[in-house]
């Protein structure tokens, strides 16, 4: 696989996460000392956030754990990555309901960030880089393509639809929880 064509894979991973945005997000609000504006600031957090992991987990890692699969890496990996959203989930039920003016609150969303901050890591580091050795150019852009559509925005065409829903059929292991 080309250079160029990892990168652009990579890139639209990224893009569609809304990752660069959610960390701008919790820099603003760890920054704030309005609790108005903090209160907004989480809800777009809890909103992105929210959205991201059932992108992963309706998409991208059943299509990672059926077609790269195979190996105990892998597998662990996928397994990870779905207890790590059950954990940021479960900050985010709290977090919503949390008043901005508690003690706590910015506590319980630097604890948030950490373990965002390790997911992206893990997936950057280690899984998006399996991905693409794995997957290859033509189905990272098909899941790609899948990622946009389920979230609204114009999808590039995707060579195959035809092979991407015949995945579709068959693919998808339930996460854990």
């Amino acid at each position: 696989m080309c250079a160029f064509v990892q990168h652009h894979c990579r890139a639209r991973l990224r893009q569609l996460s809304g990752r660069g945005e959610v960390a701008t997000l919790f820099r603003k609000t760890l920054n704030s000392d309005q609790p108005k504006e903090k209160a907004q600031l989480t809800q777009e957090i809890v909103e992105k956030l929210t959205l991201h992991a059932s992108i992963e987990e309706e998409i991208f890692y059943p299509a990672f754990r059926e077609e790269a699969g195979g190996t105990q890496k892998v597998e662990d990996s996928v397994l990870e990555a779905y207890e790590e959203h059950h954990v940021v989930k479960l900050l985010l039920e709290e977090i919503a309901e949390a008043d901005p003016k508690d003690e706590n609150f910015d506590a319980k969303m630097t604890v948030l960030k950490e373990i965002v901050e390790h997911h992206v890591e893990e997936e950057e580091g280690e899984m998006f880089p399996a991905a693409e050795k794995k997957l290859g150019d033509e189905r990272l852009e098909e899941l790609a393509a899948e990622m946009q559509a389920s979230v609204g925005e114009p999808a590039a065409p995707a060579r195959s639809r035809s092979r991407s829903k015949a995945r579709e059929a068959g693919a998808g292991a339930p996460a854990p929880r």
